[in-house]
């Protein structure tokens, strides 16, 4: 399993741009840690990466926001409000389907219906004190297109 250390929220959007600059189309990223950890962060910084204007907030609340004015389409969802696994009030399979970068914050409510190739990323705290912005990011991508995908975000963050 491949980790990378984050010291500070900027490496955390560096890490971003590099996910943004190497994915592809249909590409499924999710996004696992506590709140606070820095998904969202690293988010922003796929978004910035793309050529998203706007602010890239949490959709927490909303569930999913679409950012269709970039250079590859964003879909941040976020699952962490989801109500008992349902999935009825949004059309997930449609997003997957579109030529864009899907990014899915507390997927583990969801986890059966996603598809079987995405990479995952674990984000974990390195220390308690509340101020800290030390976190260890562990890939763990299923399918090939994931496995080189990690490869790829690696070579570009270490540029």
């Amino acid at each position: 399993m491949m980790k990378l250390e984050i010291n500070s929220a900027e490496s955390m959007q560096k890490l971003g741009r590099a996910i943004a600059q190497t994915a592809r189309p249909h590409d499924v990223l999710l996004l696992t840690g506590d709140l606070g950890a820095g998904k969202t962060t690293m988010t922003q910084g796929i978004g910035r990466a793309l050529g998203i204007r706007r602010p890239i907030k949490s959709p927490t609340f909303t569930i999913v926001r679409e950012y269709r004015d970039a250079k590859m389409p964003l879909f941040h969802m976020d699952f962490y409000r989801l109500e008992h696994d349902d999935l009825s009030s949004i059309d997930l399979n449609a997003y997957l389907e579109e030529p864009g970068l899907v990014v899915i914050e507390w997927p583990q409510l969801i986890m059966n219906d996603l598809p079987d190739s995405h990479l995952q990323l674990k984000i974990e705290r390195v220390d308690d004190s509340w101020d800290s912005t030390k976190r260890v990011v562990n890939f763990e991508p299923q399918g090939k297109r994931n496995d080189t995908w990690v490869k790829e975000i690696i070579e570009e963050f270490n540029k």
